[in-house]
């Protein structure tokens, strides 16, 4: 019914508007931690920590790894220092995993930029992002017009990214439907947690190659049972197994044990994303052998109450 493995043949513009012929194969359901940026008490960098993380993540049935999504600090880093992170875990991670990048920028110019950069650093496809500084600006003609011209440019298939928790737009069932039209652009990252229009996405899109991704472990039962292909999910950073038995599980038809697990990682996919967010996130990997590590500023530390908070939704559902 939903097609998953997505075969493009498209041609793009280089930045020297010279046509390039590109074709890939990306398929992308599955499970995807959006993986944080490991950072030391200097708010620098660590890849030694980050490949101790993806070493014992390649070792978990992911898909593959989302790279500067909204729990990787993006917003904080520089374009070079996200280049060169995504060069790092192309090297760290196993052959088999899919690797999405976050491109996304407030212009179109500099996402087309940076998309080609990703790409080159190895990037199979590319997370973009709304643009929304100027919110009043991003109309649905504005937004499918930066993500046409971004599609358009970009030598790997583009995923759409609706996080209007973050960015105040909620990008409209409308815009989405019309850009799966487009062949580089290949699914959407819903993270705004209305089911309905999941199952709305996917019945208005089925007759293209285009998947929709859950983007929270919170609700990623429901928009499985309405066609959602996987899920890119904070909480797959510590709870990366079981987010893949709830996957499974789904497949297999095991209803009861699916409900059973999905009701148990409600209450810690809160804590680290709408409650505590990065700090939280990054506090409890510490809990599971990960390195977690500060934030960069102005994010600041969980204080004491709130970490016994976070780690009571893990204790209490079973995971500690």
């Amino acid at each position: 019914m939903w097609r998953i493995g997505v075969q493009r043949s498209i041609i793009v513009y280089s930045n020297s508007r010279t046509l390039v012929t590109a074709s890939k194969n990306v398929d992308i359901s599955g499970i995807f931690p959006p993986i944080v940026t490991p950072f030391d008490t200097d708010e620098n960098i660590r890849y030694d920590y980050l490949e101790e993380n993806i070493r014992r993540w390649n070792s978990i049935p992911f898909k593959g790894y989302a790279v500067h999504g909204s729990n990787g600090e993006f917003a904080y880093l520089s374009k070079d220092e996200r280049v060169e992170i995504l060069k790092h875990v192309k090297k760290f991670a196993t052959d088999d995993k899919v690797i999405i990048a976050g491109s996304g920028c407030e212009s179109t110019r500099d996402t087309i930029q940076l998309s080609n950069e990703m790409a080159s650093a190895g990037a199979d496809a590319l997370l973009v992002i709304t643009p929304c500084f100027y919110k009043s600006g991003m109309s649905n003609p504005a937004l499918l017009q930066h993500y046409t011209k971004v599609a358009d440019n970009s030598p790997v298939p583009i995923i759409l990214y609706s996080v209007p928790a973050n960015t105040g737009i909620d990008l409209s069932v409308e815009v989405i439907c019309k850009l799966a039209e487009h062949p580089n652009i290949i699914g959407v990252k819903e993270s705004g947690g209305d089911v309905a229009k999941i199952g709305l996405m996917v019945h208005k899109t089925k007759q293209h190659d285009f998947s929709v991704l859950a983007g929270s472990g919170g609700f990623f039962l429901s928009a499985r049972t309405v066609g959602a292909v996987g899920a890119i999910a904070a909480v797959a950073n510590v709870l990366g197994s079981e987010m893949c038995q709830l996957d499974q599980l789904f497949k297999d038809g095991k209803t009861k044990e699916a409900i059973s697990l999905q009701h148990r990682i409600i209450a810690p996919n809160a804590a680290v994303t709408r409650m505590f967010n990065v700090p939280g996130l990054k506090k409890s990997m510490e809990w599971f052998g990960y390195y977690g590590g500060p934030t960069r500023s102005p994010l600041q530390p969980l204080t004491s109450d709130q970490e016994k908070l976070v780690k009571a939704s893990f204790t209490e559902n079973g995971f500690l």
